[in-house]
């Protein structure tokens, strides 16, 4: 027993004791972030009972990503200068409000006003806040923490598309959303409160903590990099504007990947759980690389993920071919996914952690650019052609010049006192 207790030890690392509650309360809270899937399914009912066309509908999203990409330096900074628990719970509370309203609209006005308060609730309950928080609490096993905590958004997404979707099916979207917003008022603020608090120097964890022992990537010899000295690297914008690609895809094919597979002949039934299966490769894929992540470099672990992500879009060309629908979904779902997890890691290996949260919150402005432009350009291909063919090649020569130019990041920061 005590074999098995040490052989356990070794693997968790620094993952226990307080730090493993704030990494229990981050995956919850990150469960929120999976509450931005749940209009895509249900986006039928709700063209068909607003009377919106296939464009109306995706232009959503730019409001949507528009207040989710501007908030989100406002989040990093409130994340480190009010910390972590307090930014989660107002989120938790406005995405409440939200969805109640949400669940009210009856013009299309009003719909771009819910979804566009959708995205405002999740840049406070997303990737910037939580992987700021873990990576203060976690050295040794931080790319397993991260990976712990990002499957949240792929377990919610899950759980709230079967519970909105299948309360759509028996009552209405309306009552869908309702549900929704019951989530985040009993399951997300309490535990945003309860579990999620900041690193304190008596806890033995601190921004001080630069490094990931295991990799050997980051240490105490480096001076971490804030924000106005990261602007200034060429890596700050090499990974901005990888960003951008993978915003560009990933929510252009997000938003029409279950119209795509209707439009080929499959029921939306079905499509629908293809959709949620690469919605859920997402629990795999964000612990598995995380785990990989500890072992190798983190820039090879970046490299390794937007691999996929072009080996994906190459996939997507040959679509609704049969046999390589399983192989989309699973590198699809896996590089998107694993996508959370690599980027706090290779942002704290280029720039430290100290000043993580302003540094990540600062390059999700491209969420704004790319995150819009991507599903309103596949939609006005589709509309133009009545297709979506010239929009998927357009994806995968973006993924493949992403991935080139990804190997010349490198670690940014200056040696201590140099």
């Amino acid at each position: 027993m005590s074999r098995l207790s040490r052989s356990v030890g070794r693997f968790m690392g620094d993952l226990r004791g307080r730090a493993l509650l704030v990494v229990i309360g981050c995956l919850v809270c990150q469960l929120g972030l999976g509450f931005t899937y749940v209009s895509r399914p249900l986006a039928e009912p709700i063209m068909l009972d607003l009377g919106l066309t296939r464009t109306q509908f995706s232009a959503a999203n730019l409001p949507q990503l528009t207040l989710q990409a501007l908030a989100s330096p406002l989040v990093g900074l409130l994340t480190v200068r009010l910390g972590a628990s307090r930014v989660l719970a107002i989120s938790a509370a406005l995405f409440t409000a939200i969805f109640v309203f949400f669940s009210r609209v009856e013009t299309l006005t009003g719909f771009y006003v819910a979804i566009a308060g959708v995205g405002l609730a999740a840049s406070g309950m997303g990737d910037i806040t939580v992987g700021h928080a873990v990576s203060h609490w976690v050295r040794e096993r931080r790319g397993l923490a991260l990976g712990l905590v990002y499957t949240g958004s792929n377990l919610g997404g899950v759980l709230m598309v079967a519970l909105s979707s299948g309360i759509a099916e028996v009552a209405s979207w309306r009552e869908g959303l309702l549900a929704v917003a019951g989530v985040s008022l009993l399951v997300l603020l309490p535990v945003s409160l309860l579990f999620v608090r900041e690193a304190r120097p008596e806890d033995g964890r601190g921004a001080s903590e630069e490094g990931v022992v295991s990799t050997g990537e980051a240490s105490a010899d480096r001076e971490p990099c804030d924000l106005p000295q990261a602007l200034r690297t060429r890596s700050f914008w090499i990974l901005s504007a990888s960003l951008f690609v993978f915003f560009f895809y990933f929510v252009g094919v997000l938003e029409h990947l279950v119209l795509f597979l209707s439009d080929s002949g499959m029921s939306r039934a079905d499509a629908t759980v293809y959709f949620q299966q690469a919605v859920a490769l997402g629990v795999v894929s964000k612990i598995a690389l995380g785990l990989i992540a500890d072992r190798i470099p983190h820039h090879a672990a970046l490299m390794v993920d937007y691999g996929l992500l072009a080996a994906s879009s190459v996939a997507l060309l040959f679509l609704p071919d049969g046999a390589l629908l399983p192989v989309f979904v699973v590198s699809y779902g896996f590089a998107t996914a694993a996508r959370d997890v690599v980027y706090p890691l290779i942002l704290g290996h280029c720039f430290g952690v100290r000043n993580l949260g302003e540094i990540y919150g600062a390059m999700m402005i491209v969420l704004l650019p790319g995150g819009a432009l991507g599903p309103i350009f596949a939609a006005a291909i589709h509309d133009a052609s009545g297709s979506y063919d010239r929009a998927f090649q357009c994806f995968t020569v973006l993924n493949v010049l992403a991935f080139g130019a990804l190997f010349f990041v490198r670690d940014e920061r200056r040696a201590a006192g140099g």
